[in-house]
């Protein structure tokens, strides 16, 4: 049997687009070139076995080939008639739906169907719907306890089980605040710093307490099994100044030392708007044998200026007057620095203008030049599971260790319908952080810079947010009715790509060019994460013809929804 004769050396491809009532198929043999061998072409719709049959005659003989091709599980018009065509490199057929792949109708049929057939909790189901990330907190909050693995190996990764989950607040903390309560941070204004420090003090690790978003789950690094740095060779022990308690232990420091560092904590305090700056001017006071401190508010604005009394922007003069009187005075409750809710430890401050939501796929101006990003690995296998913050090459600041939820399960069987996290990987989450972008920042060009270097590795460009497709290999006409595959149409993106690791390192400009003219967003992943996306991206052209391969002299590809 030639290659032309053999069903298995045909690939098959079916594409639908959202709200297009239209499923098309490419049919190809990389040694095959339809136009010319394959004459006589007809294509049959059995409708009741659920196939498509694909028969022509071969070049220069009578002898007829004939192939099967598996129809993935649409609403199809039985009414309208098939067309088809031979071209060089494939053989393309398009039919006719009742209804869009993505119609709701269609969608409802299909979950009653699955629901039927496998149970709404079969894991087989995942893949057919786009990806709906959301924190999972409802969950796992209703099991008894959870431990977490490594997805890989199965190690378990968590010393006990974990029954107390929070949910983190959204990411948008500032503008949230400000849009809220107004910028200001006297009066009615002061509402929005203080929630900015409390937005700082929520994301405090605690042991016990696991912290939740759409990709992550962050854990004290207490209540993993194996917590080491980065060269898996030195164990982490914490130091003071990176604790997670609110204040120092009186056993560590003295009371002088105790002294010097709250000083040091407050005269540090800056909380920054568009058009008020202010700072604490710290005061040690002695009162009954014991020091306390009070802080005073301290304007950067002119002395023209006025303010009512009691504002935070007084003049330096009116604050001089009060240290002349030699009163005592706490800060006004309108002021956002009290010693109850607005204190921040140094790790925190670090925080609140660096980056604290989704370190899965960072953006670059969420982004803190003080603080870098380590790679959390497995202790079994070294496979990447997720990452955690240090400063000036300390250990983690916040003593968190944030894990991807594509590479973590919460069943010792990765992918049963016990792991709560089965439906994330790394291809869906990706692809679920760029269709999001694209709507935040209305681009759909994106530049993806390695988390440590900050080189470009990847341009990627988003064509169609909304295709289906599903793929495979043909059958002959013997087989069995029983053996043809039941499909489903996969939700996918389609997108150009370019890998910048085979772009020359003399070229960096021309990176920052192509931001710059096409307006492009820029994030940051770790370089372990881009060659696993890579590596799908370069083998998911393979089930589209060659001539589908390229599109604007880039690769044309698609990654799973």
């Amino acid at each position: 049997m030639s290659n032309l004769e053999n069903p298995r050396n045909w690939r098959f491809t079916w594409e639908a687009q959202s709200h297009s009532p239209n499923l098309r198929l490419f049919l190809f043999d990389s040694q095959a070139k339809p136009s010319v061998q394959c004459r006589n072409l007809e294509v049959q719709l059995n409708l009741s076995q659920s196939h498509l049959l694909v028969s022509w005659l071969k070049e220069g003989e009578k002898e007829e080939v004939s192939l099967r091709v598996p129809i993935p599980r649409v609403l199809i018009d039985s009414e309208a008639p098939v067309s088809f065509r031979a071209l060089d490199d494939h053989i393309e057929v398009k039919l006719v739906l009742l209804l869009p792949v993505d119609h709701p109708i269609v969608s409802s049929f299909d979950l009653m169907l699955d629901s039927s057939e496998n149970g709404y909790n079969d894991p087989s189901l995942d893949a057919a719907k786009p990806l709906v990330m959301d924190t999972d907190l409802k969950s796992l909050s209703s099991m008894e306890g959870v431990h977490f693995y490594c997805r890989k190996c199965s190690t378990r990764l968590t010393k006990s089980p974990l029954r107390n989950f929070v949910e983190m607040p959204s990411i948008d903390w500032r503008e949230v605040a400000d849009n809220w309560f107004g910028g200001c941070c006297c009066s009615f204004g002061g509402i929005s710093e203080k929630l900015v420090t409390r937005f700082a003090n929520s994301y405090r690790c605690a042991k016990g307490v696991c912290l939740l978003n759409f990709t992550t789950i962050l854990l004290f690094k207490d209540d993993l099994v194996a917590f080491k740095l980065y060269n898996g060779t030195h164990e982490y022990q914490p130091r003071p100044d990176f604790s997670s308690d609110s204040g120092l232990s009186e056993d560590m420091l003295s009371s002088q030392e105790r002294t010097n560092d709250l000083c040091e904590k407050l005269s540090s305090i800056h909380l920054k708007d568009n058009s008020v700056r202010t700072s604490a001017l710290v005061t040690k006071e002695k009162a009954s044998g014991n020091e306390f401190f009070s802080a005073l508010p301290l304007s950067d604005f002119s002395e023209t200026e006025t303010s009512a009394r009691g504002c935070c922007v007084h003049t330096a003069d009116h604050i001089q007057n009060h240290f002349d009187e030699g009163s005592q005075h706490s800060v006004p409750e309108t002021c956002p620095v009290d010693q109850n809710t607005s204190q921040l430890l140094a790790n925190q401050k670090l925080f609140l203008n660096g980056f604290l939501g989704n370190v899965f796929m960072a953006k670059s101006y969420n982004l803190s030049m003080d603080i870098d990003w380590m790679e959390f690995v497995c202790p079994n296998c070294l496979s990447l599971l997720g990452a955690y913050p240090f400063y000036n090459g300390a250990a983690p600041i916040d003593g968190g260790v944030r894990l991807f939820k594509c590479y973590v399960s919460t069943s010792s069987s990765a992918g049963g319908s016990g792991d709560l996290f089965r439906k994330y990987s790394l291809e869906r989450m990706f692809t679920n952080q760029l269709v999001e972008n694209a709507k935040d920042e209305l681009s759909f060009r994106t530049l993806i810079r390695d988390f440590k270097t900050k080189s470009p590795l990847l341009q990627i460009v988003l064509l169609n947010p909304n295709s289906w497709c599903c793929s495979g290999y043909c059958l002959d006409t013997t087989s069995a009715a029983e053996s043809i595959l039941k499909l489903d149409l996969l939700p996918i993106i389609k997108v150009i790509f370019s890998d910048c690791g085979e772009t020359p390192a003399s070229q960096p400009r021309v990176h920052e060019d192509w931001i710059t003219r096409n307006v492009a967003d820029v994030v940051c992943m770790f370089a372990r994460q881009l060659d696993e996306l890579i590596q799908s991206l370069s083998s998911a052209k393979d089930i589209l013809p060659p001539s589908y391969n390229f599109l604007q002299g880039l690769p044309l590809s698609s990654l799973q929804r």
